[in-house]
C-alpha cells in the first residue's frame, strides 16, 4: 500500500537513491535535507513514516528524533534511521531518541523497503496490504474487498478506510478528532460530526451480515471497534 514517506537525508546523492526506489515502490516521498526542512515538511503534511539521517547539517538525527518524539502531532510517526556508526553504542543511542529501527551506510535499497513494509507492520498496520479477519469479516487492501463467507459487501472509499484503520486496532476507543487525523489526514479540515455521517454509512454496509454489530459508539468518548 503507497505511503507517504519523509527522506531527512542531507546527502544528494543518498536522497535520490532513497527517493527514487520508494517511488518505484509505490511511496509517495517528500525530502528535506536539514532538520529545518524536515520540520517545515511535517508541518505541511504529517508523514506516515521518516526515514531520518543521524549526521544533519543543523541538527543531530538523534535530536530531532527526541524531538518529535515530544510532539504531539509527530509522537506516532515510524522512524528509521540511517547512519554511518556501526558500533552497539551508536545502534542502542539511535534506538533510545525514539527510532523504530537503525540501518547502517551503506545500505542496499531492498533492505530498506523491507525495513520500512516490517515498521509499518508493526507501528502502521492499517498502511499495509496485509488481509485482515475479525468475526468472520474479512477485508483484503489489495484487491480493497470486505466479504463475509462468500458474500461481497460494498463499501464507499472513506467507510473502506475508516473499517480498514478500525480493523487494524481492535478494542481500542478513538475520538472523532483522533480519526479525523488517522483516516483523512490532519491536513485535511473536516467537521467532526462528518465522522458520524461515515459511520452511519459504515454499519447500514455491515448490517446485511450482521457485523454492524462490531462497531460501538462510546458515549463521549468515540468509536471502537470489538475484536
Amino acid at each position: 500500500m503507497s505511503s507517504d514517506i519523509l527522506v531527512v537525508e542531507d546527502e544528494p546523492a543518498i536522497q535520490e537513491l532513497i527517493a527514487v526506489n520508494l517511488e518505484h515502490a509505490g511511496h509517495r516521498v517528500q525530502r528535506a535535507g536539514s532538520a529545518a526542512e524536515a520540520d517545515a515538511r511535517i508541518r505541511d503534511v504529517r508523514p506516515d513514516l521518516i526515514v531520518l539521517d543521524w549526521m544533519l547539517p543543523d541538527l543531530a538525527g538523534t535530536a530531532l528524533a527526541r524531538r518529535l518524539r515530544s510532539d504531539a502531532r509527530s509522537k506516532d510517526i515510524p522512524i528509521i534511521m540511517l547512519t554511518a556508526r556501526a558500533q552497539e553504542q551508536d545502534k542502542v543511542a539511535g534506538l533510545e531518541s525514539g527510532a523504530d529501527d537503525y540501518i547502517t551506510k551503506p545500505f542496499s535499497p531492498r533492505e530498506l523497503l523491507a525495513r520500512i513494509k516490517a515498521v509499518l507492520r508493526r507501528r502502521a498496520p492499517q498502511l499495509t496490504d496485509d488481509t485482515i479477519e475479525i468475526a468472520g469479516l474479512r477485508l483484503d487492501p489489495a484487491a480493497h474487498r470486505v466479504t463475509s463467507d462468500s458474500d461481497e459487501l460494498h463499501l464507499g472509499p472513506t467507510e473502506f478506510k475508516l473499517l480498514h484503520f478500525l480493523m487494524t486496532h481492535p478494542e481500542r476507543v478513538y475520538s472523532r478528532v483522533q480519526l479525523l487525523d488517522h483516516v483523512w489526514g490532519d491536513h485535511v479540515f473536516v467537521e467532526e460530526r462528518t465522522v458520524d455521517v461515515h459511520f452511519r454509512r459504515l454499519r447500514q454496509a455491515l448490517e446485511p451480515t450482521g457485523h454492524d454489530r462490531l462497531i460501538e459508539t462510546v458515549r463521549g468518548s468515540g468509536y471502537r471497534l470489538h475484536g
